[in-house]
């Protein structure tokens, strides 16, 4: 009896599937990020058409300033328990035969245990089942979960930032940093503003909406270095450490001080409900004009300028952190994966007092931002994290969900680092963790989403989920149940092939990124075409590719029939599902193109002619392709920059940075594989 009721048990645990939790009518009720526990116990009386109203009033409450405990309207009450052991975010909800219940210590907690009922409500809404009685108690891993804009090579249009906050808030994040750069229209530097920039009432009116929502948006204004959004003006020419670069400020420049604190005065004004000011401060050596002090101590100079003016105006400063650890010869031990721990132990101990030497500079009320977005486990991640804990200094993670990636994210959104990083900040008790989102290559952000939601898990709950867990979750969640079987996942077999699309078409060891300061960039870096005199050689040459080529055109086929069938089944987001498509038809030209080539190289003189012929309509392809996809990418992104824009001097060879026009930088390669074919008929 005892062995029949424990397999018994096994085949009840089994039939529940590991995203979600099924009722008696086998709807599946999934909720991201996961809740500490949910237990079903079967069906409800009760409906969503039922709820749905007063669920929108409830929400309309809160959004407006309202109390949610003061929101009691039948079947939905609230209600504050202040002496509760709860996070201040937490929540219990439970869901009886005929009515919902959400406790909290604080309003916070109430509203994420709205968000969650909506959840709830959204799979009953898409099953067409009665929502389930159920038992959720719930709280964040980390109080603080933030997701970083980055804005400087592109705004999307103004309604999508609006759609974001209610995206992020329905996934329990509750905040975010703006790297503002260029697109804010200050007032007292008003050269620095693109003309495209939000003015400060536009921000404003996204940074309410966000706060309403339980988000606090505060800005990043980069200083010292990253300044080319600044010094590329010739106003500014004087600010520059180096006179010939755009790159870094003089710390020395009492002028400096004066164009930074003007740039931060108007971000607050337009970003009012912020905690934090980011500062920035990487990726720099200064000399303040050959002054003879260390780059350490002139950063540190800085550092305490500007965390002075932070605190004058109530708020925290946050710094990365590289440039004193790489200053004081740590920084290898960070990223060098075939250092033993001891090995980083000995770096450290040779390099410690480097940082040491300088260690009552550093600032007390900044936070030291350690950013790591390959290896966050190496042991000398850990031993940057630990020296920064143990002098006393406030530290907080940055992981990323999108770096210098060309078309999409890739590393399944870089999920496993994502994890990583997020389980070390809340083994080590920190406050928070950052998930940048870099614009330097601009991928659409709907194709960000996934990264975003699998930080949203990480950070929420820990790691309850595996990876297929994880994104079966963020399937359903994005695009309905149907979506969220395992054949229907079709993200990460697109990775491999977007990675290979974006050198496909040039010759070994060129990058796309490097491209533009060659003289002859058609010549130099462009896959030759083959000749007629060597049949053959070509093919050989370029065996690798080919054999990646059609690979890939095989694999991207069947992601492409998987998003047209996705397409039919998602209940909602099929925005999102278009951009995919547009990506894997951008893909697809570069394995046809290589394909042809391969044709073209054959001893056959009718194989010869009819690969010419398809060359011949690539032209025609191509312009088809690249229209669509502007087509899709411009209903939510505004594509180009402003006629008049200046690009900057380009330090770190960003993709997007390099061409006024979307398609001249995003397609710049195709459009020169384009030119050289047209030159094979001359």
């Amino acid at each position: 009896m005892r062995f029949f009721s424990l397999s018994a048990l096994l085949v009840l645990i089994l039939s529940v599937w590991s995203c979600g939790q099924k009722t008696n009518t086998d709807a599946r009720f999934v909720i991201l990020p996961s809740p500490v526990s949910f237990e079903i116990t079967g069906d409800s009386e009760l409906e969503e058409p039922d709820l749905a109203a007063v669920f929108k009033q409830a929400k309309d409450q809160f959004t407006s300033g309202g109390s949610l405990a003061d929101f009691n309207q039948e079947p939905i009450s609230f209600s504050l328990d202040e002496a509760s052991v709860m996070k201040p975010e937490g929540y219990s909800l439970q869901v009886t035969d005929e009515k919902v219940e959400v406790k909290a210590a604080t309003e916070s907690g109430l509203w994420y245990g709205l968000m969650t009922l909506g959840q709830l409500l959204e799979d009953a809404k898409d099953q067409n089942a009665p929502l389930p009685m159920c038992s959720i108690t719930d709280e964040p891993a980390l109080a603080y979960r933030a997701v970083h804009l980055d804005v400087k090579h592109h705004l999307e249009k103004k309604e999508y930032y609006y759609e974001l906050m209610d995206r992020f808030a329905a996934q329990k994040i509750n905040a975010v940093i703006v790297e503002i750069e260029d697109k804010l229209g200050y007032q007292l530097q008003p050269k620095v503003a693109s003309p495209d920039a939000f003015s400060i009432e536009d921000w404003k009116a996204i940074s309410d909406y966000a706060m309403a929502r339980n988000i606090r948006i505060s800005p990043l204004v980069q200083g010292l270095g990253h300044a080319s959004f600044i010094l590329k003006h010739e106003e500014y020419k004087p600010l520059r450490d180096d006179p010939e670069s755009d790159w870094a400020f003089n710390p020395l420049n009492e002028d400096t001080y004066k164009v930074q604190f003007d740039l931060y005065e108007d971000a607050l004004k337009a970003f009012p409900h912020a905690n934090y000011l980011h500062v920035g401060g990487d990726e720099v050596h200064t000399t303040g004009r050959n002054s003879g002090k260390s780059p350490l101590e002139l950063q540190l100079i800085w550092l305490n300028r500007v965390s002075a003016y932070a605190a004058g105006k109530g708020l925290t400063p946050i710094f990365w952190d590289d440039m004193p650890l790489q200053n004081a010869g740590v920084y290898r031990s960070i990223y060098d994966s075939k250092l033993t721990a001891s090995q980083v132990d000995s770096i450290w101990t040779a390099n410690e007092p480097n940082l040491n030497k300088y260690i009552d500079m550093f600032p007390k009320n900044c936070v030291y931002m350690r950013w790591n977005y390959d290896m966050p486990e190496s042991p000398g991640n850990i031993r940057a994290i630990k020296w920064f804990s143990d002098n006393g200094f406030k530290v907080m993670g940055a992981t990323a969900g999108q770096t210098r990636w060309n078309l999409m994210p890739l590393d399944q959104s870089n999920t496993k680092n994502i994890r990583d990083f997020a389980l070390i900040s809340i083994r080590n008790k920190a406050d928070g963790l950052l998930l940048t989102l870099w614009d330097d290559d601009s991928p659409h952000f709907e194709l960000y989403q996934r990264g975003i939601s699998i930080f949203a898990e990480y950070t929420w709950a820990g790691e309850k989920r595996t990876a297929d867990e994880l994104h079966a979750a963020y399937r359903h969640r994005a695009f309905g149940p149907a979506l969220a079987e395992a054949d229907m996942e079709f993200i990460n077999s697109l990775e491999d092939p977007v990675a290979f699309w974006k050198n496909a078409l040039l010759d070994k060891k060129r990058d796309r990124n490097r491209l533009r300061k060659l003289e002859n960039p058609i010549e130099e870096a462009l896959i030759p075409l083959p000749n007629s005199d060597s049949a053959g050689a070509w093919t050989k040459k370029y065996q690798e590719k080919i054999v990646n080529a059609q690979a890939n055109l095989v694999r991207v086929d069947s992601v492409l029939q998987l998003i047209q069938e996705s397409k039919k089944r998602a209940v909602r987001n099929t925005y999102a599902l278009e951009v995919y498509e547009q990506v894997a038809q951008a893909v697809q030209f570069s394995n046809r193109a290589l394909i042809t080539l391969a044709e073209l190289d054959e001893p056959s003189g009718e194989k010869r002619a009819q690969a010419q012929a398809k060359l011949s309509g690539m032209q025609e392809e191509w312009s088809a392709i690249q229209s669509q996809l502007e087509s899709v990418y411009g209903k939510t992104r505004q594509l180009n920059k402003p006629e008049g824009y200046l690009l900057d001097q380009d330090h770190h060879v960003h993709l997007a940075n390099q061409a006024l026009n979307f398609s001249d930088w995003q397609f710049y390669v195709e459009g020169l594989f384009l030119e050289k074919v047209k030159g094979m008929d001359k």
